[in-house]
């Protein structure tokens, strides 16, 4: 049986204390206590009541947006990974390899998404510490004695107007206060994005489910791009045991295939699988507004930036949905585990001779095979499947 390098593996546990790290910086930056923006007593809108009883409750949020997603990427990767084309040949342990290695990186990307998202949320509240739409009912101000309480500025002495501290409030509980300077950016609307658009696109990717597109290569000539029905044929499959895609001009020295006979819409009920975790993550930065928890900005802002760092921490994981073929990127290279030199290219060998041979047997967490063939089988090797333009990893015997 193949040796999985320990080196290899270290590099990922390092991946994931890091993760963990960023998201205890988070909640360090939780119980540090927010900037004050000066205010105005007569502002409507910090004038909303307090609601005391949130829709979608901070525990509710972490089931929402971590454990729902999470379960979710557990039992896909265990059910439908490795996919019809690597159960016909693959023994259980290979199968299990790629089974695990698909469940890890789909928690890898989930992790970084959230934790990213967890601490420059917290960061970025605590510098800004701009007013909750329910501020002055958290305040409790002194109203007569607002002029004590004036900042710098001109006083509007004729309308009774003046830019106060939060000296001014006589709420008891800090806290409380404290929370109200809370309301940029909001947690729960980049949290819901950051968790359920990276489940959106690990579904999409997992799924096939993307919108039809030509492939970047050319399968037609001028002469059968606007071919009829019946000179229409099935795009041909290069040879299987080359992990090389095909340049234009071998493709078009095969059968040429119309445009319109390239790609198809998926089913319309698989859109549910992305559709159903992006209308949950709307609902939950709406009852942020609903509560007078956030103003509009603070929840339009947020929940971009929730998009932006899940999409981020998908991609730093998966292949592209379009022509991935719905896998991870593979794992790094041994020698490479830990970093990279300059001008060295990327973290994986692409070479002959890779630096994850040890001992004459490649140390691969993804799928444990050895330098020609699989665990324990030198007659038989790894292969490629061409599905969409992709070479799809499968096994096969030569």
């Amino acid at each position: 049986m193949a040796r999985t390098s320990k080196r290899l593996i270290a590099s990922y546990i390092l991946d994931w204390v890091i993760i963990l790290a960023i998201a205890a910086v988070g909640a360090g930056f939780w119980k540090v206590t927010p900037n004050h923006r000066p205010f105005t007593l007569v502002d409507p809108s910090i004038s909303f009541p307090h609601v005391e009883h949130e829709k979608i409750s901070t525990a509710v949020l972490a089931v929402v947006s971590l454990i729902f997603p999470a379960i979710t990427i557990f039992l896909v990767a265990m059910i439908f990974v490795p996919g019809p084309s690597g159960l016909r040949w693959a023994p259980f342990g290979q199968t299990l390899r790629r089974k695990l290695w698909e469940w890890n990186t789909g928690w890898l990307g989930l992790g970084l998404s959230l934790a990213l998202s967890f601490v420059l949320t917290q960061g970025m509240k605590n510098l800004f510490g701009k007013p909750r739409p329910d501020l002055l009912s958290r305040c409790d101000p002194d109203y007569e004695n607002q002029a004590e309480y004036a900042l710098g500025g001109y006083p509007l002495v004729l309308n009774g107007l003046y830019l106060v501290s939060s000296t001014i409030c006589r709420q008891t509980d800090k806290g409380m206060l404290n929370d109200g300077f809370s309301s940029f950016p909001s947690g729960h609307s980049s949290y819901s994005f950051a968790g359920l658009t990276y489940l959106a696109l690990y579904l999409a990717s997992k799924f096939s489910i993307t919108v039809p597109y030509l492939l970047p290569f050319s399968y037609t000539s001028s002469s059968s791009s606007n071919t009829t029905f019946a000179n229409d044929q099935k795009p041909t499959r290069p040879d299987s045991s080359s992990p090389t895609l095909p340049t234009p001009s071998s493709s078009t020295q095969r059968h040429q295939t119309p445009l319109r006979s390239q790609s198809a819409a998926p089913p319309v009920y698989l859109l549910l699988l992305p559709f159903i975790p992006i209308c949950l993550a709307i609902y939950v930065s709406s009852t942020r507004y609903s509560d007078f928890r956030h103003h509009g900005f603070d929840i339009l802002f947020s929940s971009l930036m929730g998009i932006v760092l899940s999409w981020f921490s998908f991609r730093m994981y998966h292949l592209p949905i379009r022509r991935g073929g719905g896998w991870s990127w593979g794992p790094r290279s041994e020698g490479k585990a830990f970093g990279t030199l300059l001008g060295t290219g990327g973290y994986r060998e692409t070479g002959r001779k890779r630096d994850d041979d040890v001992g004459g047997q490649r140390a691969d967490l993804e799928w444990g095979k050895g330098p020609t063939g699989r665990e324990g089988n030198n007659s038989q090797e790894t292969s490629g499947d061409y599905v969409n333009g992709t070479v799809e990893p499968s096994t096969s015997v030569r």
